[in-house]
């Protein structure tokens, strides 16, 4: 199986100085943070968007989950990123350390509404607490999701409920495998693909 080192994640703390010289090093995606909660908006989200479209990139948006109704946030989160069908879709599923952590049943109604609205399972971030939250348990509608797992060393043992991984952040910029910066971006999160291009692009809603 290919795997392409081909995906930049970011926020706000990110600085961007050239998306183009980003694509050039080999990056064919961003997924940046779009909202937080019910009422958070990333303030670089808007303004990134278009520049990243612009310089021949890809573009996904994810949402970090928090604690509290789970299709509020969804809708929240499809009402800023107002998703094109070549828009990536993406839950945030960690610990919290501002306040409430979602839970899997939160986790699972941000999902199902996802997919109700726009015909598509978005796919599902995590690490240590998924695999620690979900345990053994296989019989949850994340399961639809594709894995979007984190983990800085050797690869991932999963979840279960999952056969293996779609995404791997296999460095936050500092931890983790070489190379940890991009050009253009700098030291951020990288992630790696399990497939070749045109299963990324399938992936994307992207096919040319």
């Amino acid at each position: 199986m290919e795997i392409l080192n081909a995906i930049a994640d970011l926020s706000h703390h990110n600085r961007v100085a050239d998306f183009a010289a980003a694509k050039d090093d080999g990056v064919l995606g961003i997924i940046h943070k779009a909202t937080q909660g019910f009422r958070y908006l990333d303030p670089k989200y808007q303004s990134r968007r278009p520049k990243a479209l612009d310089a021949g990139l890809m573009w996904g948006a994810y949402h970090f989950g928090v604690g509290g109704d789970g299709i509020a946030q969804a809708q929240y989160f499809l009402e800023v990123v107002r998703p094109e069908p070549t828009d990536l879709l993406v839950l945030d599923f960690e610990p919290n350390p501002g306040g409430r952590t979602m839970s899997i049943e939160e986790a699972e109604e941000f999902v199902e509404y996802i997919q109700h609205a726009t015909g598509r399972w978005p796919g599902l971030y995590g690490g240590y607490y998924l695999k620690e939250t979900l345990g053994n348990t296989t019989d949850t509608s994340l399961a639809n999701c594709w894995l979007w797992f984190a983990r800085y060393g050797p690869p991932p043992k999963l979840p279960p409920a999952w056969p293996t991984w779609t995404m791997w952040q296999y460095t936050d910029g500092a931890a983790g495998d070489e190379p940890h910066a991009v050009e253009g971006i700098g030291y951020c999160d990288r992630d790696k693909f399990q497939g070749d291009l045109p299963a990324l692009q399938k992936l994307w809603g992207s096919e040319t």
